[in-house]
């Protein structure tokens, strides 16, 4: 399912019948029966296209952003295989992330809040009150422990900390089997390319990226060219249309358009190291809200009926404000090459 295209839809002028007018005139001297030749050959290329990317688990990727679109590539793969980007570089060139660390460095607690109006403030106010009514809550209930039963206690306390660790080994274990995204990318800055050519070239010139960790790299060097760089639709990526899209109001909102910007969005948060894009989707968020009352909407049924009911109760506003953050953030981090 890719991202809707924004066509013109054209009525065809009607040119007066000839008796030959049903076989098209062909110049043979001009190669256009060769270029019929050549369109009629394409779904077999486009099959072994695909067959390379299938093979070495790695897929082209268009993304579209206010600066323009770019072709990258993206791979999925356990999270144990991966080293992370590095963005001690990339962090140290923005002065406003660099003044925020050095504040975070006196503050005991480094938890990232990023509000991003009224409401999403007042959603973290709310999380903040119910935990701590929780919290007192816990604290009434709890009965302090006899001398007697101290002992006991402790020895309940060890037993609990010794069942925990297997499970923590175990969570560990899952996580690090989990399949993560990584980007064409170095030191914090996703490769974006104007041209399939430009792309290839940087991938057979042996450049330092973080995909070149992959077992498949070499053997993609070795290989691809300009014309595999042919994503799928479900692989092509209009974020210039979103915030556009949102300010349009709840009935022009396109879901397919904003449910494949989400997706990938996290993948290039993750992978990019972007914590605060992340918070930003996370779930429970106003933006993750608006991300599943876009599924349900689309999967029809009484859950299309109630995701378009919660759908009324997001504010357009606050959605258009939100994706504009998380576009600017993702085009802060892009290295656009030519």
């Amino acid at each position: 399912m890719g991202s809707p295209k924004h066509t013109e839809v054209s009525v065809a002028r009607q040119s007066p019948q000839r008796p030959d007018a049903d076989e098209p005139e062909l110049d043979e001297t001009d190669g256009t029966l060769d270029e019929v030749e050549e369109d009629a050959e394409r779904p077999s290329a486009r099959e072994a296209d695909r067959a390379l990317w299938d093979e070495l688990r790695i897929d082209p990727v268009e993304i579209a952003l206010p600066a323009g679109t770019g072709f990258t590539l993206r791979a999925y793969r356990p999270a144990r295989e991966l080293t992370p980007t590095d963005v001690a570089e990339r962090d140290q060139d923005d002065p406003f992330l660099a003044r925020r660390q050095a504040v975070e460095t006196d503050v005991e607690d480094d938890d990232e809040v990023v509000i991003l109006d009224e409401e999403l403030a007042a959603e973290f106010a709310e999380a903040d009150a119910e935990e701590a009514e929780e919290a007192d809550g816990k604290s009434r209930r709890r009965k302090p422990a006899a001398d007697g039963d101290a002992d006991d206690t402790a020895d309940g306390d060890a037993d609990a900390e010794a069942t925990e660790e297997p499970d923590d080994a175990e969570d560990e274990d899952e996580a690090g089997d989990e399949e993560v995204p990584v980007f064409l990318s170095h030191r914090g800055k996703l490769l974006l390319f104007k041209t399939p050519e430009s792309l290839v070239s940087f991938v057979r010139s042996g450049a330092p990226n973080d995909m070149s960790q992959l077992d498949s790299w070499n053997e993609l060097s070795e290989r691809v060219e300009p014309a595999d760089i042919v994503p799928l639709d479900e692989d092509t990526y209009e974020l210039d249309l979103v915030v556009e899209n949102l300010r349009g109001g709840h009935d022009t909102w396109d879901s397919t358009l904003l449910i494949e910007a989400g997706e990938v969005a996290r993948d290039i948060a993750y992978a990019l190291r972007l914590p605060a894009v992340l918070d930003m989707l996370s779930a429970g968020s106003s933006l993750d809200d608006l991300d599943e009352a876009l599924r349900a909407t689309a999967n029809g049924g009484i859950g299309g009926f109630l995701g378009r009911r919660r759908l009324k109760k997001i504010g357009a506003q606050t959605a258009s404000l939100g994706w504009r953050t998380i576009v600017g953030k993702i085009s802060a981090v892009v290295d656009w090459r030519d």
